[in-house]
């Protein structure tokens, strides 16, 4: 039942009841349905509105689809999810990975965001073990080594 048919089983029901039309509390009851009448016809409106918003959204959404696959030659199905990859994703709301990490645990690969890295650990969604990464090391490592008391040169 739609909020406009709602309505008019209220003010049906107020109809049945033979309320005094002078009394202050009719006249509340009127003022109401009357209110509530035109947000009923107010929110009909809206949702027409947003439908055929909603259409023009899906008509653009093909042609971007079009544009992509045509000019681009970019497939919308090549992350497997169906959403276009214009610029800043495809926009499923999927996080697609960046990265690759093997779990040390379970040795399944898992798949990272930049998002995910900076948070500096997480949970592997296989075995349930902490993953840290601690990027501070591997820079480390790359810096050459001096041994006390030796130049480089010697």
């Amino acid at each position: 039942m739609s909020n406009s048919e709602r309505a008019s089983y209220i003010r049906g029901l107020m109809d049945g009841m033979e309320l005094d039309p002078n009394a202050k509390e009719t006249k509340i009851f009127n003022a109401i349905m009357e209110l509530l009448s035109e947000l009923c016809t107010s929110v009909d409106e809206l949702e027409d509105e947003v439908d055929g918003i909603a259409d023009q959204l899906d008509e653009v959404d093909e042609d971007l689809g079009t544009l992509e696959s045509e000019y681009y030659g970019i497939d919308k199905d090549s992350c497997g999810c169906g959403g276009h990859h214009h610029q800043g994703g495809c926009g499923c709301g999927h996080h697609h990975a960046e990265f690759e990490v093997i779990c040390p645990s379970c040795g399944e690969t898992i798949g990272l965001t930049e998002e995910m890295l900076d948070e500096d650990s997480m949970v592997c969604p296989n075995c349930g073990e902490t993953l840290e990464f601690d990027f501070d090391e591997d820079e480390e490592e790359t810096e050459p080594e001096e041994e006390p008391g030796k130049d480089i040169g010697e």
